[in-house]
């Protein structure tokens, strides 16, 4: 009796070759869902630090409005000292722009890194108008996908 018992201990010693490729199998089609979906949460992280650096310059610009013009030493052109018009962050830079030489109407770009940042953002571009009253809105000349895009800009 207490070889029979011996045996079938032993045989639960290990696991069978069938549940190991069931469990490969279960944890390929998980990664296979989870992978892309955390692509696009990681591409919209970094969305979201250009929004918030453009909140930022909208403040200044809509200071700045105030004295007809758009960037804050009242330059026809944005100051290359960074913090007075432009906005560096871990992804990208955030600068103030204008359509003609200083004056409304104003905009804000902000122009992703070309290294550090998922493909799908590098060297792109998300363009906002800003409005009289400091409204964003999003420029034509956004060059980062629909899809990327909140929900407020589109």
């Amino acid at each position: 009796m207490s070889s029979i018992l011996r045996y079938s201990y032993r045989s639960q010693l290990a696991f069978t070759l069938a549940e190991l490729m069931i469990v490969t199998i279960i944890i390929g089609i998980l990664a296979a869902i989870s992978i892309p979906a955390y692509q696009r949460y990681l591409i919209s992280a970094q969305v979201s630090e250009s929004l918030n650096m453009t909140y930022g310059l909208k403040t200044s610009v809509a200071t700045n409005l105030q004295y007809g013009t758009c960037f804050a030493d009242r330059s026809p052109t944005a100051s290359t000292v960074k913090g007075i018009d432009s906005i560096s962050g871990k992804y990208g830079t955030a600068t103030i722009t204008s359509a003609k030489a200083g004056l409304p109407p104003c905009g804000i770009e902000y122009t992703f890194i070309s290294n550090g940042v998922s493909n799908a953002l590098q060297n792109k571009t998300i363009a906002f108008s800003v409005s009289s009253n400091g409204i964003l809105g999003k420029s034509p000349s956004t060059t980062v996908d629909e899809k990327y895009l909140p929900h407020a800009l589109k």
